[in-house]
């Protein structure tokens, strides 16, 4: 580690303040800044914690019908209080283990975008709004590649709208070191269609697989897959797996969320 300064402001107004000093930065759950900057591989000088801002936690309805959840509010929260939304929920309560979920927080992982990570696919799959300090975003504008999002220097994720689906589920196959998923899959099913968003296998992080979007809002059953299938260039190759296998399990992963969303 290095010194540097540290300011834990209480409204959303002081933390976006604190941002504009040089080399800020903003601090959530810190599971992923913290192991960075022990690498030193970044060094901002002053850490702004998002953790007392009590606006940006917390899980509510809006009057619209929408799951609506603080930035700040931790993974173990929302598993625990989106019980409108019984997916996102689910989903929540498999990230990481429970030092991860106590601490990390749905803001942080959206901001940062990690090309594994299961948020990315409940917002996208969800069709969500990401509410920022100045804006709203639209999750199918906001994720534009790995680690790269819509936002802007100096702004924060202070909340983000679920619409609640009919139906829902993510799978997820787990990478038994990291807890990330080597795939996830959300299914959910809307009055006006089905979205599907895979995690974990794409070389340009979270996207929606449309083809099977497309068949599944035609006939919801595992029948609709069928011989659908995706190529596996472009998907994630490491020491975990190839590209190809990447993208037979996307269809896997894809069929088990259909099946328990069913």
């Amino acid at each position: 580690m290095y010194n540097f300064e540290m300011t834990r402001p209480s409204t959303i107004a002081d933390a976006v303040k604190a941002l504009k000093e040089e080399d800020a930065q903003a601090l959530g759950g810190g599971q992923t800044l913290i192991p960075t900057l022990k690498q030193r591989l970044a060094m901002p000088s002053i850490l702004v914690s998002l953790t007392a801002i009590g606006e940006m936690q917390g899980v509510c309805m809006s009057d619209a019908g929408e799951v609506c959840v603080g930035g700040a509010t931790t993974h173990a929260t929302v598993a625990r209080e989106a019980t409108a939304y019984p997916g996102l929920a689910a989903m929540a309560a498999r990230i990481g283990d429970p030092a991860v979920r106590n601490r990390g927080t749905i803001g942080g992982s959206l901001a940062n975008n990690d090309p594994s990570a299961c948020y990315p696919a409940a917002a996208l799959a969800s069709g969500a709004s990401i509410i920022t300090n100045s804006r709203e975003i639209a999750a199918d504008d906001y994720f534009q590649g790995m680690f790269t999002t819509a936002l802007e220097e100096g702004e924060v994720v202070t909340e983000v709208r679920f619409p609640v689906p009919e139906k829902s589920h993510y799978e997820k196959f787990v990478q038994p070191a990291s807890r990330f998923a080597l795939v996830g899959v959300m299914v959910a099913k809307y009055a006006d269609g089905v979205r599907v968003a895979v995690t974990g296998a794409s070389e340009s992080g979270v996207f929606r697989w449309t083809e099977a979007e497309a068949a599944l809002s035609a006939n919801f059953t595992a029948d609709a897959l069928g011989d659908l299938s995706l190529d596996g260039d472009g998907m994630i190759a490491d020491l975990h797996g190839s590209g190809a296998y990447r993208a037979h399990l996307v269809k896997v992963m894809t069929g088990r969320a259909l099946k328990a969303a069913i």
